[in-house]
């Protein structure tokens, strides 16, 4: 069954075109290690909630929205394997890409799917 990778990340609103550009980078990476999927969405409509929300979750500023994303691998073997390969990569070592966001304050985690519809 599939194994899902998911985040959360703070980008500033005036970098949607650097955050594009990063991801057109970075997808063919992940792609070439097992990721099989994907999808890097653009926050849109973010309710603020009375104990927690996205925006809280990441801690975004004012001038920031909120990028959710996720990653499909076949399997957690693969994705494990893959993680390893990129993270092992020269232009992950050599920072080769900037980051259009702050990823000290990205969440992220590793999921098994329950239910598909």
């Amino acid at each position: 069954m599939a194994y899902i990778d998911g985040f959360l990340a703070p980008v500033p609103e005036t970098g949607k075109d650097a955050y594009v550009d990063h991801c057109k980078k970075f997808i063919p990476l992940m792609k070439s290690h097992g990721v099989i999927s994907g999808c890097e969405c653009w926050g849109d409509d973010l309710p603020d909630g009375k104990l927690t929300d996205m925006r809280k979750a990441v801690a975004a500023v004012e001038g920031e929205t909120v990028v959710f994303g996720w990653m499909v691998w076949p399997d957690k073997a693969t994705r494990d394997a893959g993680w390893a390969k990129i993270m092992e990569d020269p232009t992950m070592q050599s920072g080769g890409t900037s980051m259009p966001f702050d990823g000290k304050r990205m969440i992220f985690g590793a999921f098994e799917p329950l239910v598909e519809y």
